[in-house]
């Protein structure tokens, strides 16, 4: 099984982004996207979990994920990136479910950065 993300580089704030993380070895039935800042700890940022989606209130509004069942890929669009969306980006996977916490994920993709300049 391995996660691989895509997408990732720097954007002016108010600029947008689009992350891709392909999913290969099976299929998820959730897949979540998760954030760390330098000197922070990795924070939820939205999950597709059967068909619904959820996202971070930092986020909403703002960001949204899509899926592509025959890619077994998972999308974030990022629109009105501001400079505190800096951060690595990382997707996850677990079977199903509604988890916010970092902790209940199995498999994680390598992680790709983000940067929004002032």
């Amino acid at each position: 099984v391995q996660l691989v993300e895509s997408g990732g580089g720097l954007v002016q704030a108010g600029g947008s982004l689009r992350l891709s993380c392909a999913a290969s070895g099976r299929t998820f039935n959730a897949m979540g996207w998760f954030r760390q800042a330098p000197g922070k700890e990795r924070e939820f940022v939205g999950l597709w979990s059967g068909g619904n989606t959820y996202y971070a209130d930092s986020v909403k509004g703002r960001f949204t994920i899509s899926r592509d069942n025959a890619k077994n890929t998972v999308y974030l669009q990022m629109n009105s990136l501001k400079p505190e969306d800096t951060a690595v980006y990382y997707c996850a996977a677990r079977n199903y479910g509604l988890e916010f916490s970092q902790h209940e994920y199995n498999y994680w993709g390598q992680g790709t950065q983000v940067t929004v300049s002032s």
